[in-house]
């Protein structure tokens, strides 16, 4: 009895061995911290950015936000961009830390699903006050990791 429980125990053991599915590939970043901001993390920021807002001139304001569904499905993809923009930050090489670097890419995805959060609803304020915490999280982090490099708008 005891031998046949061994049999069936290695059995399975082979059995299990066999149906191991291979380990997936190591991730393979392909841009710089400097080439994934320029190419994914700018334009998307700007892109949301100017999504919603006014302009005010002599003949008084004009409020602009998207007009059809292309536009919010444009804004709504912006938004995913900035979401999974701080994933692609904690990424080595990328990571510059694992601290505050981390917390605040954290910071620049929670920003982001509120982006898009907004941007599914269709919410105009919703979009205007998340684009002002993208911006946010985007100078919190300039202001430690680009000092001497960059400067956040507001203190040019």
């Amino acid at each position: 009895m005891r031998t046949l429980n061994m049999r069936w125990l290695v059995a399975a053991a082979a059995a299990a061995a066999c149906n191991r599915t291979p380990a997936p590939p190591a991730f393979q970043p392909v841009a710089n911290m400097k080439q994934l901001m320029a190419a994914i993390v700018e334009p998307a920021a700007d892109g949301y950015w100017d999504a919603v807002g006014s302009t005010d001139d002599a003949k008084g304001t004009t409020y602009f936000a998207p007009r059809n569904d292309e536009e919010w499905t444009e804004l709504r993809n912006y938004a995913y961009a900035i979401a999974e923009s701080g994933n692609l930050m904690m990424m080595a090489p990328r990571a510059r830390d694992q601290a505050d670097w981390m917390t605040m890419s954290q910071g620049l995805i929670a920003a982001g699903r509120r982006a898009l959060a907004a941007a599914e609803a269709k919410d105009t304020v919703g979009v205007f006050n998340a684009g002002a915490e993208v911006y946010d999280a985007c100078t919190k982090c300039h202001a430690v990791y680009l000092v001497g490099t960059a400067k956040p708008a507001m203190n040019r």
